[in-house]
């Protein structure tokens, strides 16, 4: 990618009209300096956040019989720097756990401001580019650090520094995918990548979809088998309408998280609901639970039916194949695929599933840590490690045999595709 990233349109590229007509003067809209245009839209990122999890907060207070408004707001500020993974310790336990549907939530806005951002500021050079993303991060990021500071109070206490690294990290990566693609470096970029790997990119993001689609199914399965569970929790807990409005809030932000587990779970290794608890397809040990219908899923204590074991080994080689099916269609699409033997389209479909299990690793590791004092001290996926290797392996086994075989069975000669 060069320093100017010249394109049709670009703010410094040429004109783009047919030869011979005249050129219409088009009035440009305003712009905004680069450090202007990312201070408005991380601290727009900011409010909305804040807003949200504070709106969330006041309506449970609403609904609660004690507390005072300004503590609730202090809890929906804990939860908003809970969701940027600043752990949150009240008393004697500590609330690590982020919600991730409320930080892909967030992740999601962070995305727009990016994007609001490039757009505003118009910035096209790598530099400005470079600005407008640390800016927007560092903005976001002192941000969540000030909150920190302001919601820490007596027996509550929130780390201003693992807020500001959760909270710039998060900003840094979904908005710098968002300047790239407002900006249309992210197509540069993908053009000055090699097709190989540029291939394994959607290939791996498949594989990934295919699995939490798979884990998604079956935990929807298990949830209707035990749905008698989930009223007599509903009825256990007694939380009337408001009340049952926020407890649809939270399961809805933790159904990420759960699935998840359930990843982890037909990978082999399972995961935690608690200190020396174990869920896994080899058996269960949990004891009693929350009463959170979220959990109603959870099988008994005891040995698990056999057929899970056997999805342990047919997931993650679903998954593959998926993926070597991406590899192979986008490989054999190439101009120069008669080129290409099947050792080449196996090894991209490796490549891929490593890729998936990268993926799967640093998503089963961000859903866990302590869920509070005492018991719930450990929540979440121990093994995520060999648990995306578990699936990595099995995915690399699926994708390169797949890729291979749809390479091999291809006719002699490939017509090349005239627009690529």
């Amino acid at each position: 990618m060069t320093d100017m990233l010249n394109r049709p349109g670009a703010r410094d590229g040429g004109q783009n009209h047919p030869p011979g007509v005249a050129p219409v003067e088009v009035t440009a809209a305003p712009t905004k300096p680069v450090v202007v245009s990312a201070v408005i839209s991380a601290g727009a990122c900011l409010l909305t956040g804040l807003l949200t999890c504070a709106a969330v907060a006041v309506i449970g207070w609403l609904a609660a019989t004690f507390g005072g408004a300004s503590g609730a707001i202090r809890a929906g500020a804990s939860a908003w720097l809970v969701a940027h993974k600043a752990g949150v310790t009240l008393g004697g336990g500590s609330l690590t756990v982020a919600p991730l549907g409320l930080t892909l939530f967030f992740a999601w806005c962070l995305y727009r401001g990016g994007k609001s951002a490039a757009r505003g500021s118009a910035a096209d050079r790598t530099r400005d580019l470079i600005l407008l993303s640390g800016v927007f991060a560092g903005v976001y990021g002192l941000g969540a650090l000030v909150v920190a500071l302001l919601t820490a109070d007596g027996a509550l206490k929130v780390s201003p520094l693992s807020a500001f690294l959760g909270a710039g990290s998060l900003a840094l990566i979904a908005g710098t995918i968002g300047v790239l693609v407002e900006s249309g470096a992210a197509h540069d970029i993908a053009d000055a990548t090699p097709s190989g790997l540029r291939d394994v990119v959607p290939a791996a993001v498949a594989a990934v979809l295919t699995v939490i689609g798979i884990a998604s199914l079956l935990y929807g399965v298990l949830l209707a088998i035990h749905f008698s569970r989930i009223t007599g929790m509903l009825e256990l807990l007694d939380a009337g309408v408001i009340g049952s409005i926020v407890l649809f809030a939270i399961c809805l932000m933790l159904i990420p998280n759960v699935i998840l587990y359930v990843v982890a779970f037909l990978a082999g290794p399972g995961f935690q609901l608690g200190v020396g608890t174990t869920i896994a397809p080899t058996g269960v040990v949990v004891g009693n639970l929350p009463a959170l219908p979220l959990l109603a899923a959870v099988p008994a204590d005891g040995a698990t039916p056999s057929y899970l074991l056997v999805l342990t080994a047919l997931v993650p080689l679903a998954a593959g194949v998926v993926a070597g099916l991406v590899v192979a269609r986008r490989g054999l699409a190439e101009r120069d695929a008669e080129a290409l033997g099947w050792d080449a389209f196996a090894l991209r479909g490796g490549i891929a599933a490593l890729v998936a299990g990268v993926i799967l690793f640093a998503l089963m590791a961000l859903s866990g840590g302590s869920a509070g004092p005492g018991r719930m001290g450990v929540v979440g996926i121990p093994s995520a490690l060999p648990a995306a290797g578990v699936l990595a392996a099995g995915m690399a086994i699926g994708a390169a045999i797949t890729a291979a075989l749809v390479a091999s069975r291809r006719p002699a000669e490939v017509e090349a595709d005239p627009e690529r």
